[in-house]
């Protein structure tokens, strides 16, 4: 049985487009932790050994039976690493420290209790002094999305000999890699090293090679294209700051003592798909089932409360990109460009309380005003101008602080006028 957390070396691996580590992680450990968009591995009920299930397409039985022989065989062996995005949850958001909000604090954000942060479940990384990482996995719970390698992995489970589950595992890890980028890292591996169908990726990502039409951009595809876009656009205040890195990667923290400052693609991905969009792979499934459809049909799907639910299905990208853009250019204007580099409201946690601010105080109130102005938003938000975010009590930089953050923010903004 496999005990958490779990520990073992990486080594950091900085490559052009991405940062990942590479680790040495048993078979055992993967099938309880790791899953893909078409199967999954359960413990069976006597505790010994595994099922593989099928979520989203059938199994290739013969494929996972023809693995499973050779992980049986006395010379076995896998050198090929498996592609891993870790601290991602089935539901297509990226897991992080901050909890889930009820319906009570979404409508009266500024009655909203404290409440003591939950027992973090994120796969973390920390220097161990030797020039490599400790990767710890805290728990069992699924946060690892397989981008390569499924059928090598879960053909363990198939395998006649037990103890092949001990074996060790080549894995590259990424972390907090969003969905749209991990279909790319999957097309761009399966089209250089052998040919394969492109409806493949297509069904196991939800994402085409080709070009689409925006109305058919899914929630974090939409989300991702204007992340580029405020990335590079001459007039943002995130362009250059925005990184393909982990959202808590240590070399980001560190940028806080530098003269300037980043944040991670994933925190700005998450941030604006928040604002349309409470369950994005829900969302892409309802899109695709059972052909392909353009946003327009999520009027016949779940409910979803997300205050820019309307123009996301309506495709009206250009409201949402300027609503973003003149917040945070308001956000820049009133705390990043007067913050010292000590200053946590240009941290991970910081970046996360003002999107956290915008999904639940600003945004339903400017659909409601039809201001979109960045005068509107920098003359609410100067009302926290006051905050020394570099101060002793922000120093928790995990996501209790990021809550600390925004409950410090939502009361001192108070009811938008």
């Amino acid at each position: 049985m496999v005990s958490f957390p779990y520990r073992t070396k990486a080594i950091l691996v900085e490559q052009p487009l991405y940062t990942f580590y590479a680790a040495v992680i048993p078979a055992e450990v993967l099938l309880t932790v790791a899953f893909s968009d078409a199967m999954q591995a359960k413990i069976k009920n006597d505790g010994i050994g595994y099922t593989v299930e099928a979520t989203q397409r059938i199994i290739q039985s013969k494929r996972l039976e023809q693995i499973a022989k050779y992980i049986d065989r006395e010379d076995a062996a896998f050198p090929n690493a498996i592609i891993l995005a870790a601290n991602f949850r089935s539901d297509g958001l990226i897991e992080d420290d901050e909890p889930s909000l009820t319906d009570t604090e979404e409508q009266n954000p500024a009655d909203a209790t404290a409440a003591p942060p939950p027992l973090s479940r994120r796969w973390v990384l920390t220097e161990d002094g030797c020039g490599g990482f400790d990767l710890v996995i805290p728990s069992e719970a699924k946060l690892a999305a397989i981008i390569d390698g499924q059928h090598r992995l879960f053909a363990f489970a198939a395998a006649d000999r037990a103890e092949r589950l001990q074996m060790n595992l080549l894995c590259s890890v990424f972390i907090d890699l969003p969905k749209p980028y991990q279909a790319q890292l999957f097309a761009t591996i399966n089209s250089t090293q052998k040919p394969v169908d492109k409806s493949l990726t297509y069904e196991l990502f939800g994402y085409n090679i080709e070009e689409e039409q925006p109305e058919y951009w899914s929630p974090d595809k939409l989300s991702v294209f204007l992340s580029r876009k405020l990335g590079t656009d001459p007039a943002s205040p995130l362009r250059g700051r925005i990184l393909i890195a982990p959202k808590k990667d240590k070399a980001l923290e560190q940028l806080g003592a530098a003269t300037d400052w980043r944040v991670s693609t994933a925190v700005v991905v998450e941030g604006i798909m928040k604002l349309f969009s409470s369950n994005p792979k829900r969302d892409t499934q309802f899109m695709l089932t059972p052909s392909r459809n353009t946003r327009r049909v999520l009027l016949d799907g779940p409910r979803d409360r997300s205050p820019l639910r309307a123009p996301y299905i309506e495709t009206n990208d250009n409201l949402i990109y300027t609503l973003v853009f003149n917040y945070l250019a308001a956000c820049d204007e009133v705390y990043w460009s007067k913050a010292s580099n000590k200053s946590f409201i240009m941290r991970t946690v910081g970046v996360q309380a003002l999107f956290d601010v915008l999904r639940r105080v600003f945004a339903p109130a400017v659909l409601e005003k039809r201001n979109l102005k960045k005068e509107f938003f920098a003359e609410h938000l100067s009302r926290a101008a006051h905050i020394d975010f570099a101060g002793e009590s922000f120093k928790n930089a995990s996501g209790s602080g990021r809550s600390f953050i925004r409950r410090a923010l939502e009361e001192a903004i108070g009811p938008i006028t």
